[in-house]
């Protein structure tokens, strides 16, 4: 009853027409963003963080305009993956290995709307699961002491790699990277000066939206300089798009299989939509056979991952929003469009705003009816899309991000970080070296400072206030913190043996 009390409140605002428009004009971007290959969801949701703050967005606008993007980036990454053989985004690159197969037969209209079908399933689905789930994991988190809170944090950097990343020592290099230009600034103790050089400019440390615009938008500037432009272009032909009734009733229940494991991946810090894809095509395989005939162009192998990853997409806002630990790359972006809105991530944000919190989550589920309208009938306009010229696009992202950087800070300083950043970006991803746990480090660096700091102090010194609530009694440890660090530990070893057995399959070749 109080999650339909709840719903009531976010409806009522996210009905109104300011709000509507958002989440109208979030799915519109973010299909162009997701459909558009190279450009990604992170640094899709990064381009338009500025942007938001130049319109002067309150908190509810801001997170419905940048969620309505993500949910239609992972609508719209099947589009290239279809057509071109090129996934818009990571997670939609299991759909090129049944979805491209379709389309060279004929089936090109069949495969987008089947996929556009399994993308509202199963982002629906997740969508009704965070309202579910995340208000019960938020009750929780108020056990949740500073030993308790820097225990997830490491958790939150131990998994991030995953089993998507190649290298977890890189990972991890990544991450302490992250952390250490988090330490720049004054000591919020002291207010000593560290790592500043004795520059002004960095006393009040770096800024986390410099650094994103900078990592993800500038650094795929350079790429695109370094590429002289080059772009797929379809040879596939479209034709008249209709509604194959019966594939997708065939598929129905590959979608809810899909949806379900998907989410769960999305909840998990560290697996997301990408690992969380590849889970579920294998699964699905798996319980098809060999005369499933999958990676020959069926439909079942384009619903699974598309369900799929919409459901990870979804459910990896729930520890976002109850714990402030980013489940995504994605969500560590949108984790730090909440801190510099002055809201904290956590248990009592379904509290203090639940007008935030219900009124996104209302928007997402007004969002995805409107994603399948766009993504249905309309996918045809969104496939005019991917003739445009890289040429035009990339000149306007970053025209938008050095504007919108400016607008914010008004520092010039802030300008040159900014393609320091981008310069940094363009090394790391060069070197294999992923970017989002830097952008983690940045953001979370200060906040797992602190709760180690207040354990410290609480426990006297002892290494034992990590572990246990009251270190002058030894009987009675923290089940919390104990549970979180093991997790840390088995999230950062497992995945050096896992990837030996969960080897990505290979897309297929003209």
């Amino acid at each position: 009853m109080e999650i339909l009390q709840n719903l009531q409140l976010g409806f009522s605002i996210a009905l109104s027409p300011w709000t509507l428009m958002l989440a109208v004009a979030g799915c519109f971007i973010g299909t162009i963003v997701g459909a558009l290959p190279g450009l990604g969801l992170s640094n899709g949701v990064a381009i338009m963080i500025p942007l938001t703050f130049s319109l002067s967005l309150d908190a509810t606008s801001s997170l419905v305009l940048l969620t309505s993007i993500y949910y239609g980036a992972m609508y719209g990454g099947r589009i290239s993956s279809i057509l071109l053989n090129i996934p818009g985004d990571e997670p939609a690159m299991m759909t090129t290995l049944d979805g491209y197969p379709m389309a060279k037969a004929g089936r090109a209209a069949d495969a987008l709307v089947i996929s556009g079908v399994a993308s509202f399933v199963g982002a629906l689905l997740a969508t009704i699961g965070l309202a579910i789930l995340a208000p019960a994991l938020s009750r929780i988190a108020f056990e949740f002491g500073p030993s308790e809170y820097f225990a997830l944090y490491l958790l939150a950097f131990c998994t991030l790699g995953g089993v998507a990343s190649n290298n977890q020592a890189k990972a991890a290099f990544a991450s302490c990277l992250g952390i250490g230009i988090a330490m720049v600034g004054l000591d919020p103790n002291s207010g000593t000066p560290r790592l500043t050089g004795g520059n002004l400019h960095l006393y009040d440390g770096v800024d986390f939206l410099v650094a994103i615009v900078g990592l993800f938008a500038v650094s795929e500037v350079f790429f695109f300089i370094e590429s002289h432009g080059k772009s797929g272009t379809s040879n596939v032909k479209l034709g008249k798009v209709r509604v194959p009734w019966r594939d997708i009733f065939e598929v129905r229940w590959v979608m809810l299989r899909s949806s379900i494991l998907g989410f769960i991946c999305g909840v998990l810090p560290g697996a997301g939509a990408s690992l969380g894809s590849f889970m579920i095509y294998v699964t699905e395989k798996g319980i098809a056979g060999e005369k499933g005939g999958f990676g020959t162009g069926v439909p079942k192998g384009v619903a699974a991952p598309e369900a799929g990853n919409n459901a990870a997409a979804g459910g990896a806002l729930v520890p976002m929003l109850t714990l402030g630990v980013p489940g995504s790359g994605t969500t560590a972006v949108l984790l730090a469009v909440l801190v510099t809105l002055n809201i904290t991530p956590g248990p009592m944000l379904f509290v203090e705003e639940k007008e935030v919190v219900w009124g996104l989550i209302a928007s997402l589920l007004i969002a995805n009816f409107v994603l399948l309208a766009m993504n249905v009938p309309m996918v045809k306009v969104f496939v005019k899309i991917l003739e445009v010229p890289p040429a035009a696009l990339m000149p306007a992202v970053t025209m938008i991000s050095m504007v919108g950087i400016f607008s914010l800070t008004g520092s010039y300083f802030d300008l040159i970080l900014v393609v320091a950043f981008g310069v940094l970006g363009y090394v790391l991803r060069k070197m294999d070296i992923p970017t989002v746990p830097v952008i983690l480090g940045i953001l979370l660096g200060r906040k797992m400072e602190k709760s180690l700091r207040d354990a410290m102090v609480l426990s006297d010194g002892s290494a034992w206030g990590l572990i246990y609530t009251r270190p002058s009694d030894p009987t009675n440890p923290s089940m919390i913190a104990s549970g979180l660090l093991i997790a840390a530990v088995l999230g950062f070893v497992a995945p050096m043996f896992l990837r030996r057995i969960l080897r990505k399959p290979q897309r297929v070749s003209d």
